[in-house]
């Protein structure tokens, strides 16, 4: 596709239902776009030979600048085709028009066309991501955060999500574990360190499966490799079929200069065990801008130090 495709954000005067008709125009005239019943919507562009299959909220979908899925503008600038899932509800995608949809297009081949697919999602869209990929064998998987299935009869442990507690996870493209199983690899980024997300990175286990420790980002892995530039490229690694664990760790080392994933590190440390380590921490970051969190923390690591007959690293050298 040569010419890039504009679409205007929606205004206090375009409601949601002339968005929507524009999506629908777009959709005719480089691809299709589909409603799936009354909580779902599909946008396929058709541009390369490699296809990017998202799952996203519609929610998320109207924070972006131009109201199109994640990365519509990236994917569009490398010629690579989309399709973009949108749900407008917290569905976890159980709906029967999105299986029936899936089905259908694994029936016509609708991916046989492409010479590598990959399926991206996070949280909700990954575990949709998970899941349908069993549509397309051999695509990529792209799932960060993923939950493995919201059965209470299998992850009764699962304590968020209510809302969707009572969907079927038991009939077609349901347990996510089994449906990654024909896929070509399968990448699961994680933190250990959030219970509930380990517990689901655990029931996700096959020789095509790499697990991506992502420690200190919490849920949001998403977001913070967003902010910190890296979400494209590891699509993009993915795509080349040049992901692995090292160069995954290697780009994940932009974290050292994240404030977020550096406030998430300095609050699990020990205080009374290593208040030395918190001091150095704090310092650096100071020294780069505010942050109350950091002050906070860096005073009482001094006040420690100091207790214990420790000067601390700020009044070494001749420092005040």
């Amino acid at each position: 596709m040569s010419k890039a495709i504009d679409l205007k954000a929606p205004t206090e005067e375009m409601d949601r239902d002339a968005w929507n008709a524009e999506l629908r125009a777009m959709g005719e005239e480089h691809g299709f776009f589909e409603e799936l019943g009354e909580d779902h919507s599909a946008l396929f562009v058709q541009s390369g030979k490699t296809l990017i299959v998202t799952f996203e909220n519609l929610d998320h979908v109207f924070e972006h600048g131009n109201r199109l899925p994640w990365g519509f503008d990236f994917v569009q600038k490398q010629g690579w085709s989309i399709l973009g899932l949108m749900a407008h509800d917290w569905t976890w995608y159980r709906d029967d028009d999105v299986i029936a949809f899936f089905n259908r297009l694994k029936k016509e081949k609708f991916f046989a066309q492409f010479d590598t697919v990959v399926f991206y999602g996070a949280s909700m869209g990954a575990y949709a991501a998970c899941a349908f990929s069993a549509a397309c064998p051999k695509a990529t998987v792209v799932a960060i955060s993923p939950q493995a299935t919201l059965d209470r009869d299998v992850a009764s442990w699962e304590t968020r999500y209510q809302k969707a507690w009572k969907r079927n996870y038991n009939n077609d493209y349901g347990y996510a574990p089994d449906m990654v199983a024909t896929a070509k690899d399968v990448f699961i980024l994680y933190d250990p360190l959030e219970p509930l997300d380990a517990m689901h990175a655990a029931l996700f286990r096959g020789n095509n499966i790499t697990k991506l420790k992502c420690r200190f980002q919490g849920h949001r892995i998403a977001s913070g490799l967003i902010q910190m530039g890296l979400l494209k490229p590891v699509v993009g690694a993915c795509v080349d079929g040049t992901l692995t664990r090292t160069s995954f760790y290697n780009m994940l080392r932009a974290r050292r200069d994240f404030r977020r994933y550096l406030r998430e590190l300095i609050l699990r440390i020990p205080e009374d065990k290593h208040p030395l380590l918190i001091a150095f921490l704090a310092e650096r970051v100071l020294s780069t801008g505010n942050g109350p969190v950091f002050r906070r923390k860096l005073n009482a690591a001094n006040a420690l130090l100091e207790e214990r007959g420790i000067t601390p690293p700020g009044k070494r050298g001749g420092r005040k």
